[in-house]
């Protein structure tokens, strides 16, 4: 289950997503009665919810078997499944662009293929604020309801936004805010003192991810010198005088409050920063309650994830555990950091209690590009482990969480910068007696797939199997098909389209590739994938039965991944079982 998140106004009524029955779903969770209610149930799932800010309604994007393309539904709190209702009738379908809600009015952001529109709606009326060929989305709303802050990239540059404040009264920019190509922003959230008009903005002007107060009124920056290494990101406390800062760096997080100079008009750059202990491992999400409590989710590589709190007077306990029987624990990960070709790679190592090398070892290629593998619970991390597998997770050239240089320098040259670095940490695992050089998974889902089938390709002699979950296989087919939101982060990530860099799509593309594979290939995929799409997936497997190459295909009816528990066990199932016989271990 996810951290719960409640309503502004009314914290007793919260929301959260959970897949205790089987199917990732929304549930409603009323504290001052602790009854906790299923609010959707749909066959394949529902994920992104939302709540008003007085508790009387939940939201919940619709779309269409994981397709992603849909509109917002809106319910009463205290309903179940089957009482939601069109939220906004005059919002056409599409991929959605941003939710704010308010008391008086919602703004709600949707993309096709024609580019980005944002609507406010507002005493039962309906406008568009913005309209762009570009990608843009509605970011925050202000307390006092008086101004929208949305990101766009006018500047033809998805992958770095930059931020344009709007005045609802007239629909006029009050604030621009850009810091130039390569660099980009995301409005957090405006302060939640009703009339303070600051918005928290994550910046990156230094080369990784730090925060800003922009007084929108004033046209004020102040950028927070926060001496943490790695990457951070916060939110406000009710009273507006305090941060919660989350730090992620190298694959764990922190917590720490970060406290503005009351005696000087709340500044932000003299603030006093103090860490709040938490247990080893990452804190998913976190937020302050009214009562100054502290809420986030946590979990470790070895401990199953849980809703934990943090009381003012310094008790941290378990406040929700998911229902039903407690997953078993796993091992822990331990850190590796291996010389390649541009610097250090960080990589994650699980192996199985009491195991020796060299190993049967399953390289876990995490999808993105811009995430990372951190010391986190991941049952599927766990069941490899279990079939008797070492994991390597290789934080990447393009992974987020260690600056921004290291995850924009696959710009120009993607998929095949990632396998150097992938390369180096293999060669690693083996001279250091981990990996068994002939028993060698690579393995992916999403970029991670990508990833995988271009490791086939490139690197036929380092892998003896292969498994691809939803993967970009054949790039041009991918881009005619795929979402426009993935379209614009293609062009920033190439710089350009295919018909305008044709070669350097073909060069990295794994269908160019195809006829240098030798491992056996297992491919995973949704019908209904918006990311991925199928098409260019069935080119990939064409070309692999014209040679008579030794592959499989899995095909279910969803999109980019399944929400269904029992469909993800399946998957998982088979994925390892693949690998086993392969491999002759069974």
């Amino acid at each position: 289950m996810s951290a719960p998140d409640w309503a502004q106004d009314a914290p007793s009524a919260n929301l959260y997503v959970s897949n205790a029955s089987g199917v990732w779903e929304v549930y409603a969770w009323d504290r001052d009665r602790d009854e906790h209610r299923k609010v959707t149930d749909r066959p394949n799932g529902t994920m992104h919810a939302d709540i008003a800010p007085d508790g009387s309604a939940i939201w919940w994007f619709d779309d269409t078997d994981g397709d992603e393309f849909g509109r917002w539904m809106r319910q009463p709190f205290t309903s179940g499944p089957g009482a939601a209702e069109v939220a906004v009738e005059d919002v056409h379908a599409g991929y959605p662009a941003g939710l704010v809600i308010g008391h008086r009015l919602v703004g709600v952001g949707v993309s096709t293929d024609d580019g980005s529109k944002l609507f406010v709606h507002a005493d039962g009326h309906t406008r568009a604020v913005y309209e762009s060929e570009h990608d843009a989305g509605i970011s925050a709303l202000s307390r006092d309801e008086k101004l929208l802050a949305i990101s766009h990239s006018e500047h033809g540059d998805s992958r770095h936004p930059a931020l344009r404040v709007l005045a609802l009264a007239d629909d006029s920019t009050v604030g621009e805010l850009w810091d130039g190509p390569g660099r980009g922003l995301e409005a957090l959230e405006f302060s939640p003192v009703a009339g303070d008009q600051r918005l928290l903005v994550q910046h990156e002007r230094r080369g990784h991810e730090e925060l800003l107060v922009w007084d929108v009124r004033t046209d004020e920056q102040t950028e927070l010198r926060i001496d943490l290494p790695g990457e951070i990101t916060g939110t406000w406390y009710p009273d507006g005088q305090a941060l919660l800062i989350l730090q992620h760096h190298q694959a764990r997080s922190t917590l720490h409050t970060y406290r503005l100079d009351t005696l000087h008009t709340y500044r932000l750059d003299t603030g006093e920063l103090t860490p709040l202990p938490t247990p080893a491992g990452v804190i998913g999400s976190a937020g302050v309650r009214p009562d100054g409590s502290i809420e986030y989710s946590w979990s470790s590589a070895a401990h199953p994830s849980v809703v934990r709190r943090r009381l003012p007077d310094g008790t941290d306990d378990v406040l929700l555990a998911p229902p039903g029987p407690r997953a078993p624990g796993s091992v822990p990960v331990v850190d590796a950091f291996v010389e390649g070709p541009a610097g250090t790679i960080h990589a994650l190592v699980a192996r199985p209690e009491g195991a020796t090398g060299p190993l049967p070892t399953v390289f876990a290629i995490h999808g993105g590009p811009h995430a990372a593998d951190t010391d986190r619970f991941s049952a599927y991390r766990a069941v490899w482990v279990d079939a008797g597998f070492a994991v390597v997770e290789v934080n990447y050239r393009g992974s987020d969480g260690y600056g921004s240089q290291w995850r924009d320098a696959i710009e120009g040259r993607p998929g095949l910068t990632e396998l150097e670095d992938i390369a180096a940490v293999h060669d690693w695992a083996v001279a250091s007696g981990l990996a068994d050089p002939q028993r060698c998974v690579v393995n992916g889902a999403s970029w991670g797939g990508y990833l995988t089938l271009l490791a086939l390709g490139v690197q036929p002699e380092r892998w003896a199997v292969g498994i691809a979950g939803v993967p970009v296989a054949d790039y041009v087919t991918a881009y005619a098909d795929e979402m426009e939101p993935l379209r614009a982060f293609d062009r920033s990530l190439f710089g350009g389209s295919p018909d305008e860099l044709p070669e350097l799509y073909r060069e990295c593309s794994p269908i160019t590739y195809v006829d240098a594979v030798r491992a056996p290939v297992l491919v995973l995929a949704g019908d209904n994938d918006p990311r991925c799409p199928i098409r260019q997936i069935e080119n990939y497997l064409d070309r692999l039965a014209e040679r008579n190459a030794d592959f499989a295909f899995y095909r279910y009816d969803a999109g980019h991944g399944s929400l269904v528990v029992a469909e993800v066990i399946r998957q998982t199932a088979i994925e390892v079982f693949f690998a086993l016989r392969k491999l002759n271990l069974r």
